[in-house]
């Protein structure tokens, strides 16, 4: 089973065909291809490692969702100063179906 790095929103995520990782917001429609071009290593029984990235290698994907993830609470405070800030923030995701390794 061929594994690789890719590198996407300045994060490294290891992926294998048929798996799904929630990876930075990508703009796209449900149904639409991706295709990861920055592929750091590759290989099923031994690995292919670039420097920094493998020449010809690409990660094919198939985005299911847009989504948001969980709520987080930003909450500011400064004591004796009668100084409070609460705020809200959901971050943006995709989810995509990894679909085929090309070495």
């Amino acid at each position: 089973m061929a594994t690789a790095v890719i590198r996407t929103g300045a994060k490294q995520y290891r992926v294998a065909a048929g798996d799904v990782i929630q990876i930075e917001k990508l703009v796209g429609n449900p149904g639409d291809e991706v295709v990861f071009s920055e592929v750091l290593a590759v290989g099923a029984d031994t690995m292919t490692f670039g420097a920094p990235l493998v020449s010809g290698a690409s990660v094919k994907a198939q985005i299911v969702s847009q989504d948001l993830g969980e709520k987080l609470i930003v909450f500011k405070f400064k004591r004796r100063k009668r100084y409070r800030r609460k705020n809200g923030h959901r971050q943006q995701y995709t989810s995509v179906k990894i679909t085929s390794i090309e070495a």
